[in-house]
């Protein structure tokens, strides 16, 4: 995939930016932002916090494939966000969002579903010329 089209380029960025938002405040909430004294662990439950460790490296890891337009970022991006919406959807009890976060996430699928699109679509075109 050609992500170093300008249109593109752009929109990738956006959404890297936005991964990387989601990413920092799953770090924040691992570290215990906001809880006080209570450890985040104690507080989630050893499972959650695993299962939050692993989506917000990923988020992580996919902001800077976005940004350096690498599609591994993308694929990473899609593979987690997928895989988080599911367990969340399918009642795990140890995912736990907002109705804002889940929203975001959404978004940040579509996002990247569309970015995939767009890039298939340039691809033919320049093909076809």
């Amino acid at each position: 995939m050609d992500f170093n089209a300008q249109p593109i380029g752009i929109y990738i960025r956006v959404v890297a930016i936005i991964s990387l938002l989601l990413g920092l405040n799953d770090a924040a909430r691992l570290l215990g932002v906001g809880l006080g004294d209570v450890s985040p662990m104690a507080a989630m439950g050893m499972t959650a916090f695993v299962y939050l460790a692993i989506f917000a490296l990923a988020r992580l890891f996919a902001a800077v494939g976005l940004w350096i337009k690498a599609s591994w970022g993308a694929v990473l991006l899609v593979g987690s966000t997928a895989a988080e919406l599911a367990l969340y959807l399918l009642g795990n009890p140890d995912i736990r969002m907002s109705a804002f976060g889940f929203a975001v996430r959404l978004v940040l699928l579509v996002s990247i579903i569309i970015i995939f699109v767009l890039s298939i679509r340039l691809e033919r075109a320049r093909a076809t010329d």
